[in-house]
């Protein structure tokens, strides 16, 4: 086997958003760009040599060759080890959970996470630290950086390997393990959650639950932990292969895209609980019988609960969530007499935290909840933990969150997203607002008068390290809130993130719509960043 140095280009474009590299597939499958971005990655790492990376993803289009070509570059490129998921499957978590356990030196994860896949859809590709979480912006800047002047990269000539098979295999003086790849992740679940007694309750005759998989990558993981170890009825789990297209749907767990559970939780004959993860496994939904629990509720009411489960009952050292969040998780921090942290959106904000020990549970509006069992959120987690609190508690899904509601009051909230808006457009109606924010303080809106207005930046209290236009937050006194951001998970256009958030003691008023109890709140963020005139959007495309 040889050793060849290709000669390149650098192709333009190629930084990483929040969550790595994402374009379309036909953007990967030009001759070079992928391997321009993987030796990119290569050259800024240091030390690597004969060490072990962790490879796998959420079997969308193009997965199988980004894996051959990643094998091959990785045993050019000096690596001692790769393990990779058997048939290239490995959930993000559940690649976040490996490279801990066996003390990799790093990871690649292959995924778009909640975008369509397909040969015209998306694909993306990310690198985890010996964390096990996405890399830190120094090091995801750097790979920027060298993708712009790179000029050669190194592969082995090689034919392609068996990835069906599990066992060892070489590829040149490279080890290439295929590993089972939901075995260490099923470990690690049942040393946190009482699987004993999630067993009972979900064979009791007297609960019912059903889990979307989405055609993606939880599939696997849920009918081995779910239907297997918890032995939950045949069927429980839906659409649970994984797919390359994700069976034509958009594997998003939001009440728009995971329409036919949303229904099913609604039906006349509904199950007890419901939930949803997304392409690559690090998103969760969480339903009870007619009744959907936001991200933001599910995270307050998991810390308020933590304590119920097996690995969370000795105490948290503490909580975070992403600027755009709800507060509702702070309300419960201040009660438990815990810090609460407000980062970026990005889940690599919050692995600083979480190896410094200051924090113990986490979580992002965007359906994105985790803890420091890994250094990813983790859709699945977040069922099992739900799961916890309903077999100690004994109550339905909609009388934990309304008791909830009760002793910490409701913060009504909701995001609205404008996706495909000409990238242009977006970022003028950014600077527009980001120039005026020194202004607003003291100027009313209908009944609510501006406090203060920022564009969010963030100083990590662990490494000291910066990240600054993060968002611009208009917040008003009384404590409601408007956030505007633009997403960086997009292949295409700009999607514009508008968020409205206020808080409601009064347990009658806990009823309501959020859309109609955030109506007069909602027409403000409109009139104050000009979203019609400037996008030419009369209305958001998704709402949750």
């Amino acid at each position: 086997m040889t050793i060849k140095t290709i000669s390149t280009q650098p192709f333009q474009g190629q930084q990483p958003g929040t969550s790595g590299l994402r374009k379309k597939v036909r953007v990967f499958q030009q001759p070079h760009y992928l391997e321009n971005f993987v030796q990119a990655i290569f050259d800024t790492l240091e030390d690597y040599q004969g060490k072990t990376l962790v490879l796998g993803g959420d079997g969308r289009y193009y997965n199988r060759e980004a894996l051959q070509i990643i094998l091959k570059m990785a045993a050019a490129n000096g690596f001692g080890r790769v393990m990779v998921g058997q048939g290239g499957i490995l959930s993000t978590p559940a690649v976040s959970c490996v490279i801990r356990k066996y003390k990799a030196f790093g990871g690649i994860v292959l995924s778009a996470s909640h975008n369509p896949g397909g040969p015209e859809e998306d694909f993306g590709i990310k690198y985890n630290t010996g964390n096990g979480g996405p890399a830190p912006e120094s090091i995801t800047e750097a790979i920027y950086a060298r993708s712009q002047i790179i000029d050669r990269y190194l592969i082995l000539e090689s034919s392609n390997l068996n990835l069906d098979q599990l066992g060892e295999t070489r590829l040149g003086d490279l080890v290439v393990q295929v590993i089972d790849p939901v075995q260490d992740y099923a470990h690690l679940m049942a040393c946190l959650f009482d699987f004993e007694r999630l067993r009972t309750l979900l064979t009791s005759g007297s609960f019912s639950m059903c889990f979307d998989a989405m055609n993606a990558v939880t599939g696997p993981y849920a009918h081995a932990i779910l239907e297997g170890r918890l032995e939950a009825a045949p069927g429980t789990v839906m659409r649970g292969k994984p797919l390359p297209d994700f069976g034509g749907a958009h594997p998003d767990p939001n009440l728009v895209h995971a329409h036919d559970l949303v229904a099913l939780l609604n039906g006349q004959d509904a199950p007890d609980f419901g939930a949803a993860s997304d392409g690559d496994g690090d998103r969760n939904m969480i339903l009870g019988r007619h009744f959907y629990v936001t991200p933001s509720d599910s995270l307050a009411v998991l810390v308020a609960n933590a304590h119920l489960v097996p690995g969370y009952a000795q105490g948290l050292n503490g909580v975070a969530r992403s600027m755009p969040t709800s507060q509702a998780v702070d309300r419960v921090a201040e009660a438990q007499g815990i810090p609460c942290f407000e980062t970026p959106t990005g889940w690599k904000f919050f692995g600083n935290l979480l190896d410094a020990g200051q924090i113990t549970l986490c979580g992002e509006e965007s359906f994105g909840t985790g803890s420091d069992h890994v250094r990813e959120k983790d859709g699945l987690w977040a069922v099992l933990f739900w799961l916890n609190i309903l077999a100690v508690r004994g109550e339905t899904v909609e009388e934990i969150v309304r008791a909830h509601w009760r002793r910490f009051g409701r913060n009504f909230y909701t995001r609205h997203d404008y996706e495909g808006v000409d990238a242009g457009r977006a970022q003028e109606l950014l600077v527009n607002l980001r120039n005026r924010v020194g202004e607003l303080a003291g100027r009313r809106f209908g009944a609510y008068e501006v406090e203060a207005a920022d564009d969010f930046s963030y100083t990590d209290p662990v490494d000291r390290s910066t990240s600054s236009g993060q968002g611009i937050r208009v917040l008003f006194k009384g404590g409601a809130r408007i956030v505007y951001r633009l997403s960086g998970t997009g292949t295409e256009g700009a999607t514009l993130r508008v968020y409205v958030e206020r808080h409601e003691p009064d347990p009658t008023r806990h009823d309501q719509d959020p859309q109609l109890a955030l109506a007069d709140l909602i027409a403000v963020a409109d009139t104050l960043a000009q979203i019609r005139e400037r996008t030419g959007r009369a209305q958001p495309s998704v709402i949750t």
